[in-house]
């Protein structure tokens, strides 16, 4: 549709391309979410919509070059989303629920990836290497859907932290998964199974772990005493460099950004580094889900592939949609049972987790050149176009199922419970109040549970900052206070007289009449 105008300006430079493309990115992104926002959809629904809109099967506003071109933001989005997350992991909390949060990870994610694989393999006939592939990438749920509609609806409470850890452990599980997933693969192309292939995989992650902890604490070192400024320098750096030794061995970042945001949040319990990448970070994401959209192949829906019996991808997609989705709220459902989780949390939890985006979009790349090697390059073609659509389909139903559950648990907006201390012991409303409580004590418990709805009632968008701008605007101002030039020195003010020297005036007897009613 630009395509005579690109050539025009790019002629002798992209740059002026890639410009214009990133800011045709940004606006449309901000456009759509006015839409959404009427509609009460989460802003992600929004970027991804308008990417496909941008794309080449709608209006064709951005080239290939330049989205082939931005391959680096994902990495960059994923290594903000897996710090933000790493905030959400206390070590104090971890002692108290970690088994719970492991035992809803496995059975959430195993549930999930052992359905999909029935309806692939048995069911499908879509052969051992695409099947087991597949399945190992259903356990993964997107981090950076989860967190946005969290951080968006301001939700709290501990449907929010059980949320939050199971999505940080569960990526854990889903790389796992996948490293044995393409070992078999691999066995059963005729490529012979060999132990490496199992261990080496899982020998990087390991590697990045630890260089990740080894993050954290040098973060801590170097945030001492740092301007706002030069805070957003350091992490930013470093998450940067992480991402490069993913990228250079081939694994993904996110475990590692994990680690140091983890490691540094316990070690320091400073989460006003969090709040200011948060405010920081939203231009990134934004690019990040409206490249995903414009990259999203339309045409490829239609081919059925010479592995897929004949079923349309799109068919393939659409199965694989529910049955991951049946399987993620299943295992979440027979997890939090197990646990003995509290009721909201066990109904609406697999609601939250279905997201699906970044880190099954990575691995299925990694996947499709596993397959490719392997000879199997339709298989790997076909491999990421299911991802693709399924991830599209999870972007534009799945943040908003997780808002429903967010609402529905009772995190935030008008089911929200407000906490005891707030509402004086009422917090179970004017109905359930004590018998002991008199008429008038009731109608004051009734009052602060209703000043309380109302407060949720109101958007803080509109009318106040959101904790992350007020962490960024509080660390601006100390560094401009910081840099601001010492006034000069005054001189000594006069000491006041002596109580027995004061003057006698009515001032004078003021003074030492309120001195010695003190000293009495």
């Amino acid at each position: 549709m630009l395509d005579k105008f690109y050539a025009h300006i790019g002629q002798t430079s992209q740059v002026p391309v890639v410009i214009i493309c990133i800011a045709i990115m940004l606006l449309a992104g901000f456009l759509g979410t006015r839409l959404t926002k009427l509609l009460r959809l989460p802003n992600v629904t929004a970027y991804i919509v308008v990417g496909i809109l941008l794309g080449p099967y709608v209006l064709d506003l951005v080239p290939e070059n330049v989205v082939k071109g931005m391959d680096f933001i994902s990495d960059i989005a994923l290594a903000f989303i897996a710090f933000s997350v790493g905030e959400h992991i206390r070590f104090s909390k971890l002692r108290k629920n970690g088994g719970k949060m492991v035992a809803i990870t496995l059975f959430e994610a195993l549930v999930a990836s052992v359905l999909v694989f029935i309806l692939m393999y048995f069911i499908l006939g879509l052969g051992l290497p695409f099947s087991i592939i597949l399945a190992a990438l259903a356990s993964a749920t997107a981090p950076a859907s989860t967190m946005m509609t969290i951080r968006q609806t301001g939700a709290k409470g501990d449907f929010v932290d059980t949320l939050v850890s199971v999505v940080a452990l569960d990526d854990v599980v889903s790389l796992l998964a996948y490293s044995v997933a393409v070992s078999i693969a691999l066995a059963s192309l005729g490529s012979g199974f060999s132990a490496a292939d199992v261990l080496l995989p899982i020998a990087w992650n390991i590697m990045m772990i630890a260089i990740g902890a080894a993050g954290g604490f040098l973060l801590k070192f170097l945030m001492m005493r740092r301007s706002t400024d030069n805070r957003l320098i350091v992490s930013v750096a470093l998450l940067f460099a992480l991402c490069g030794i993913g990228a250079a061995v081939d694994v993904s970042p996110l475990l590692a950004c994990m680690v140091m945001g983890t490691v540094y949040i316990n070690v320091t319990g400073d989460d006003k580094l969090f709040k200011q990448l948060n405010y920081f970070s939203p231009p990134i994401l934004l690019l990040f889900f409206v490249k995903s959209g414009i990259g999203f192949d339309l045409s490829a829906l239609a081919s059925t592939g010479s592995i897929a019996i004949g079923v349309p991808l799109v068919v393939v997609g659409i199965l694989y949609f529910f049955v991951r989705f049946g399987g993620k709220y299943l295992g979440a459902f027979v997890g939090c049972a197990a646990t003995k989780k509290d009721k909201k949390v066990r109904n609406y939890l697999g609601f939250a987790l279905a997201p699906q985006a970044g880190v099954a979009i990575g691995l299925a790349a990694l996947g499709a050149r596993v397959l490719t090697g392997g000879g199997q390059p339709e298989m790997g073609n076909m491999l990421e176009t299911v991802i693709l659509t399924s991830s599209i389909l999870y972007e534009l139903v799945g943040p908003a199922l997780a808002k429903l559950a967010l609402y529905l648990s009772g995190s935030y907006g008008k089911r929200a419970q407000p906490a005891e201390a707030e509402v004086g012991g009422a917090a179970e409303g004017a109905e359930t109040a004590a018998p002991a409580l008199t008429p008038r004590e009731r109608e004051v418990a009734a009052l602060k549970v209703r000043l309380y709805q109302i407060e949720q009632e109101i958007s803080y968008k509109e009318y106040a900052r959101s904790p992350e701008e007020e962490a960024f605007l509080e660390a601006t101002q100390a560094a401009e206070a910081a840099q601001a030039p010492r006034p000069l020195p005054t001189p000594p003010a006069t000491p006041p007289p002596e109580e027995d020297d004061a003057p006698e005036t009515s001032a004078g007897t003021e003074y030492n009449r309120r001195k010695f009613i003190n000293k009495r």
